[in-house]
């Protein structure tokens, strides 16, 4: 695994395919800031309600000028079922061999349980803020659109 990664670093390029086989590269965001992040399992409490408010206020990050996509090692199939179940607006990247989370050196929990860690990410490719939190899945939404504001972001009074 790669060291984790933190605030001032390069964020690797994500090119995985979403639950509905589409490719997403973080090249073609045309500068737009992204809110990537890992979460443990599709369809568990934790990962439920970090997912459902991200989902809540998916239309708040993006007039902050950011894309969010999230990604666990879960496959397609279950993505489709948590997405539809949960009405998901933004993209769940099937992260197969957790080769995206080990670029990024997300952190293990006892070496056992995959971690919960948002990054946001600037439109140059540079993360900006970085929230590891295995247990309050909610305040990765918080951490994120705090940290967009800070950016200075379309319809903010930040930076």
């Amino acid at each position: 695994m790669a060291p984790a990664l933190s605030v001032g670093d390069r964020a690797p390029l994500v090119v995985l395919r979403d639950a509905d086989g589409v490719e997403r590269r973080s090249d073609q965001l045309a500068g737009q800031a992204l809110v990537l992040f890992f979460y443990p399992k599709d369809d568990t409490p934790g990962c439920t309600m970090e997912a459902c408010a991200f989902r809540d206020s998916y239309a708040d990050l993006q007039a902050l000028g950011a894309e969010v996509w999230v990604v666990s090692g879960d496959d397609a199939s279950s993505h489709q079922r948590f997405a539809g179940k949960h009405k998901l607006p933004y993209p769940l990247l099937v992260d197969s061999g957790n080769q995206l989370r080990r670029a990024f050196g997300v952190p293990a929990v006892l070496g056992l349980l995959p971690g919960r860690v948002t990054y946001v990410i600037d439109g140059q490719g540079v993360i900006r803020h970085v929230f590891n939190n295995l247990l309050d899945g909610p305040a990765h939404r918080r951490e994120a659109i705090g940290a967009l504001q800070g950016l200075g972001a379309p319809g903010t009074s930040g930076g």
